[in-house]
């Protein structure tokens, strides 16, 4: 889809409620995605091989997970050119997340805020979905498949849930996410505490280096963390992935912080901040991981990203691939194909 037809459709799905525009989208692509009509808006996809945990990625511009929480959309938002997609985040039992409205756009600052609260149709259907879906594989796309915890699940009993989760997309999946930085389930963020972080990983681990071992492939398992973090806790949870041998970090989710966007119709919603606003704190994070881990640790960096400019930003923050979700519903399908192009043409200096 070029920038001109959507263009001409961004101002119908601004005119609905978020999450109807959402919705809608989302069943248009799921109908449309495997007939001639995908043609509407895919791209070629920009050719900028690279291999990160083990993975060989056809460009470095992927979708971050949240958009296609139930993986029914993957071949058709795989045409638009990306090197790989996210799905989820799924939890073990079907859930409603939070009560409506639960999304709210903030146009003058290029933003998003959201509260769904990990709504999802459970793993069983998800894992199913992602069976469905063929296309985006064959020509070499990589699938991630995000995985978290259920609202009703005491978060002390948190592992339990991952572990489930870890165990029914494990042999659907090129790469695994343990989202534990979403903002909108309860107590979430908590196991991104020393002790806890601990713990889970260790269980997360030992779980798949069992199924390693019965399945003969394997499983690259990254950790998404949040923005609002201070340099002291960055650098724990980084000594806590290098210990427990995790193969890559995701940088970062949504954000709690509203001094960007302070006065503006909306900002004083409950939810993550997405969008424009985050870039730079994302950023932040990232350097400091990057200086962390030293060189070859692969991260996903993900916030913020509205332009080519943004994604070579997070290159140069230190992230070795860049994903998208907001500056697609701001800028369409085209900024794709323009943001790996520049990440391709991008001559970062040497960190």
């Amino acid at each position: 889809m070029s920038l001109l037809p959507y263009a001409l459709t961004r101002p119908f799905l601004f005119g609905l409620d978020p999450e109807a525009a959402h919705e809608l989208t989302l069943n248009a692509l799921a109908r449309l995605q495997h007939t001639p009509a995908r043609a509407l808006w895919a791209a070629p996809r920009i050719s900028d091989p690279v291999t990160v945990a083990g993975l060989r990625f056809p460009n470095r511009i992927g979708l971050a997970a949240g958009l296609d929480k139930n993986g029914r959309c993957i071949d058709g938002l795989g045409a638009m050119g990306f090197g790989f997609i996210e799905v989820g985040t799924v939890t073990p039992r079907a859930q409603p997340g939070n009560p409506r409205p639960r999304m709210f756009r903030l146009p003058q600052a290029q933003a998003l805020i959201n509260r769904l609260g990990f709504n999802n149709a459970g793993l069983q259907a998800f894992v199913a979905n992602v069976q469905r879906a063929q296309a985006f594989r064959q020509a070499g796309g990589i699938v991630g498949l995000n995985i978290g915890k259920n609202a009703t699940t005491p978060i002390e009993q948190a592992a339990d849930d991952y572990l489930l989760c870890l165990e029914g997309v494990f042999p659907h999946a090129d790469y695994v996410t343990v989202n534990i930085s979403s903002p909108n389930t309860k107590n979430l963020r908590d196991l991104q505490s020393d002790a806890a972080l601990d713990a889970l990983l260790a269980a997360l681990q030992q779980r798949r280096t069992t199924l390693q071992a019965a399945s003969g492939r394997t499983v690259p398992m990254f950790v998404k963390i949040a923005p609002d973090l201070d340099t002291e806790q960055v650098d724990s949870i980084a000594e806590t992935l290098r210990r427990h041998r995790i193969d890559g970090v995701i940088a970062t989710n949504t954000t709690l912080d509203r001094s960007a966007v302070q006065g503006l119709p909306h900002a004083d919603e409950a939810g993550g901040l997405s969008g424009a606003p985050v870039l730079q704190a994302s950023n932040r994070v990232i350097r400091q991981l990057r200086a962390v881990l030293g060189s070859s640790f692969p991260i996903i960096g993900v916030g913020g990203v509205m332009s080519p400019e943004d994604a070579c930003a997070k290159r140069d923050a230190g992230a070795d691939l860049v994903q998208i979700y907001t500056g697609l519903i701001y800028a369409g399908p085209a900024l794709v194909g323009d943001c790996a192009k520049a990440l391709r043409d991008h001559l970062r200096p040497s960190r």
